[in-house]
């Protein structure tokens, strides 16, 4: 054998190889098929053949229900205090012979460990279930509100979205569990969710007989033609804290070498907000100061945003903001990060 054949030889074994390691995914048989088989006998008497003899066996196959539901990207939903209209996401799979509804239902858990750790410790409100409509993975307003999915093709997945409304008031790491369960049911026609599937106990019948085939989900069991998976809505929420300081700048008298809190003084004030390290970022930060009355807002220094703190101390680093209106200090803060402190400074005088 020269060198090509033998390489030509090594490629055929290798294609072969492959073959076998990665053999076609076998399609199931739908339920209803009626499958036939012959055989025939030839034979012959005195040498001579005689006619053929022949015989059938006829069964229909029978109807295996089957259904998985699986959280889609294997982590907690995060969400901030109020959010409404969370999303998180799951797959449901009818991994039956046979064209099927579902019935989806969304629960909330009572306490106990959540899908991906931690313990759920509270509530959230208004769950609904959409389908992914347009099939593009995300939920959005053209996808449908739905209490089941009509007429699932056997071997064939949706997409469905249960969406929630979360309280206001909860903190960084508090968690609310649900779970989603789909039911099979009869596949009764388009727009109309089929009756409860009965399974077959008696023997088998020469029609076509229902056999629950399903594992066990996150809360039902194995062979009750449901299964069920959790997620979590897990808060990333921002803790804010405030501090006011004042500090004496000048005195009519002293000037900046030790002034003294004297009518005609000025008086620096330092708004410090900080976020507590490890939640979320706080943003669009409305800070409102009504000022004393006994005192007089220095136009000519303005109002300074965006500061820092250095030991307890504001910083003169701070950017022109802010307004003085109606007696009133106002400003905003843009974001304020995990672990940050950003200030709003501005002076006044004494009266």
């Amino acid at each position: 054998m020269n060198r090509t054949s033998i390489r030509l030889a090594a490629l055929g074994v290798c294609a072969l190889c492959a073959l076998a390691a990665n053999p076609a995914a076998a399609q199931q048989t739908a339920a209803g098929t009626t499958i036939t088989n012959n055989v025939q006998v030839n034979y012959q008497v005195g040498g001579v053949a005689q006619t053929q003899v022949t015989a059938s066996d006829t069964f229909t196959v029978d109807r295996k229900v089957n259904l998985v539901v699986t959280e889609v990207g294997s982590t907690a939903t995060s969400v901030s205090p109020g959010q409404l209209a969370a999303v998180t996401t799951f797959q449901v799979t009818n991994s039956s012979n046979a064209v099927l509804d579902f019935a989806l239902a969304a629960t909330q858990q009572a306490g106990g460990t959540g899908a991906f750790g931690g313990t759920d410790n509270f509530d959230a409100s208004n769950l609904r279930i959409y389908v992914d409509a347009n099939g593009n993975g995300t939920w959005d307003a053209t996808d449908t509100l739905v209490t089941y999915l009509d007429e699932l093709a056997a071997d064939t997945s949706r997409t469905v979205f249960v969406l929630a409304d979360m309280p206001l008031g909860r903190a960084t790491g508090d968690i609310a569990a649900i779970t989603l369960t789909a039911t099979a049911r009869e596949g009764a026609g388009a727009a109309a969710l089929g009756a409860a599937l009965v399974q077959t106990t008696t023997a088998n019948t020469s029609g076509v007989d229902t056999v629950f085939a399903d594992g066990a989900g996150a809360t039902d069991a194995a062979r009750d033609a449901a299964f069920s998976a959790k997620d979590n809505y897990q808060v990333l929420a921002a803790l804010l804290s405030v501090l006011k300081s004042s500090r004496v700048i000048e005195d009519p008298f002293n000037g900046t070498n030790a002034p003294k809190l004297i009518p005609g003084a000025t008086v620096e004030y330092c708004i410090a907000v900080s976020n507590a390290a490890g939640g979320a970022p706080a943003t669009m930060i409305a800070v409102g100061d009504v000022l004393p009355t006994a005192t007089t807002y220095l136009a000519a220094f303005g109002t300074r945003i965006n500061g820092t703190v250095t030991s307890g101390t504001c910083n003169a680093d701070g950017t022109a903001g802010g307004t003085f209106a109606a007696g009133a200090v106002n400003a905003t803060l843009a974001t304020v990060t995990p672990g940050e402190t950003r200030t709003v400074v501005f002076r006044v005088t004494i009266n």
